[in-house]
């Protein structure tokens, strides 16, 4: 008897959206590839972009490894992924991604000068009318739509990593954003069978601010000896029932990202008690980002989250 296949983390039950046919999604890292894949599975003809061929093999091989672990853990079908990689294609040219594209996701790194430059390119290559998101945890949206000629298809749409697993979508609105882009990029959301919630363009929005003021304050605790790093998630997890701990969630985040976010806040806010402990500092100074170098608050070299000495 064939095993039954678990669709419970796949979006197939969720009707595409008819309006969007094509997906753009710029940048193919942790979040892009995971934006990318959800894409794919929802149906969309989907285009991946980098411009280092590098990170768009590596984000491929994400999104093929991710499949075939849903495979072998009879949680979906060979059938399932021979599908949605037809959805999905490649590309090292930004106009090629874009074109006839009803969406763009930008999901590049996390620095101001580069999503800006990204937008003012992405406004001359996409169909002038695609919405234009970006993946910001923690940028303003308006700084960065301020800068194009067309805010008013400008908007957050903030995902959580893993993305295909997590199913919370953060849509953030500015001021000269229109109500046809925030209920269209919300519709696109619901397709990829994500929870939506709406946030006012504030520093930090709502889950990031809360998230990194947390995890901040974590690493102060662990850099001042209250228990271990296993202990001040167990904490988390089984005292507030958080799925997963502040420490191992910023490794799985980023540390570099985490450290960003909250020196953003500290600016914007003009308030030092945002900035990142001197430890988070250290850590990513030397190299130690988290799961996706190796190392961070834990050590995940072996593949398993280990207790670092």
């Amino acid at each position: 008897m064939a095993a039954k296949v678990s669709t419970a983390y796949f979006p197939t039950d969720y009707p595409a959206l008819m309006t969007i046919r094509r997906v753009a999604v710029i940048g193919a890292g942790t979040m892009g590839s995971g934006i990318a894949q959800v894409s794919a599975q929802t149906g969309w003809d989907t285009r991946l972009f980098d411009a280092f061929p590098d990170s768009l093999e590596n984000g491929m091989e994400k999104i093929n490894e991710f499949w075939d672990k849903g495979i072998s853990k009879g949680k979906t079908s060979p059938q399932q992924k021979e599908i949605w990689s037809a959805n999905l294609r490649a590309t090292s040219e930004m106009s090629d991604a874009v074109e006839d594209s009803d969406i763009v996701i930008e999901a590049v790194p996390e620095r101001m000068e580069l999503k800006r430059s990204i937008f003012n390119e992405l406004e001359g290559l996409a169909p002038s009318s695609a919405i234009l998101a970006t993946n910001t945890s923690g940028l303003p949206i308006s700084e960065i739509a301020s800068h194009t000629g067309c805010p008013e298809r400008v908007i957050g749409m903030h995902f959580f990593n893993p993305v295909p697993l997590m199913q919370l979508l953060e849509i953030v609105r500015h001021e000269l954003v229109d109500e046809s882009t925030v209920s269209t990029a919300r519709e696109v959301g619901e397709a990829m069978g994500k929870t939506t919630i709406i946030v006012r363009d504030i520093p930090g929005f709502a889950t990031s601010r809360l998230g990194v003021v947390l995890g901040n304050e974590a690493i102060r605790m662990l850099a001042e000896g209250v228990a271990s790093a296993s202990d001040i998630d167990t904490a988390m997890r089984l005292g507030y029932r958080h799925p997963m701990g502040p420490l191992e969630l910023s490794d799985l985040v980023g540390l570099d990202v985490r450290r960003d976010i909250l020196n953003s806040l500290a600016d914007a806010f003009d308030d030092e008690s945002y900035r990142p402990h001197p430890l988070l500092s250290e850590l990513v100074d030397s190299g130690y980002l988290g799961k996706k170098t190796g190392r961070g608050i834990y050590d995940w070299t072996s593949g398993e989250k280990v207790e670092r000495e």
